[in-house]
């Protein structure tokens, strides 16, 4: 599959965006996090247009390049030329964040098999990991109401996402905003690994819960440890892993 380079033909901030954008997609791909087509991750491009940059609908995300991304206004129109389609239907969690969060410059969505677990329980994320602490620092929870394509439910969603990091969307998966893409990255790992744990350790005896004082605490220990899980702090990292592995994310 050849798609011709876009590297000359955008701005040189556009283009950063789609590789660290693309390389997103790659380490979704890598870590198993990604439901064959069908999850998205998004960023906007700064400027007045509103546009965006998402996966060309249809392509697994290992397939994934900076130059096959498409860039689309906030209904999800393509803005620029592309053989691909994409899937407004799937832009709408999306757009509803982006429109109210000037500070969600990435929107990262799953549906693993870990997060839709936790999703489903009444109990939600239950403090019983240093990850689950990190989560529940900034954790706001959204009612099921079928597949999210209808634009009524916007408000719904920006009311109880606020100005939280980690959105759980009940029984259907996971959401992390981020001022760039290498934040919402690495607080998805942390989501994505504190879910993980909890169905483990489920599996086991009886589970021995994190003292609140501490869950209260960890606010503060998120600035000294990693900036607010800031992104930058791992992500240099990770582009050398996928350096190693396959640097056609960049293409």
């Amino acid at each position: 599959m050849h798609i011709p380079s876009l590297q000359n033909k955008v701005s040189d901030q556009e283009w950063q965006l789609r590789c660290d954008l693309a390389a997103a997609y790659r380490l979704v791909a890598l870590y198993g996090w990604s439901d064959l087509v069908f999850t998205h991750i998004s960023v906007r491009i700064p400027g007045p247009e509103h546009h965006f940059l998402i996966n060309p609908y249809g392509l697994m995300f290992d397939e994934i390049t900076a130059s096959s991304l498409i860039r689309v206004d906030k209904d999800c129109n393509k803005v620029s030329e592309s053989a691909f389609p994409v899937n407004p239907a799937g832009f709408v969690i999306h757009s509803a964040v982006h429109e109210v969060r000037e500070d969600a410059q990435c929107v990262l969505h799953t549906h693993t098999r870990a997060g839709v677990a936790v999703a489903a329980q009444k109990c939600g994320v239950l403090p019983i990991s240093q990850q689950s602490t990190f989560v529940l620092a900034s954790l706001a929870y959204h009612a099921y109401e079928g597949v999210a394509f209808r634009p009524d439910e916007k408000p719904r969603l920006q009311a109880d996402l606020g100005n939280k990091t980690f959105l759980c969307l009940r029984n259907h998966g996971l959401l992390t905003v981020g001022r760039s893409v290498a934040d919402a990255f690495l607080s998805m790992y942390v989501f994505e690994s504190a879910c993980q744990i909890q169905v483990s350790a489920q599996a086991g005896g009886e589970l021995v819960p994190v003292d609140p004082r501490i869950v209260e605490g960890t606010a503060k220990a998120m600035q000294v440890q990693t900036d607010g899980l800031g992104g930058a702090f791992v992500w240099p990292s990770l582009i050398r892993k996928l350096d190693r592995l396959d640097p056609s994310y960049k293409t």
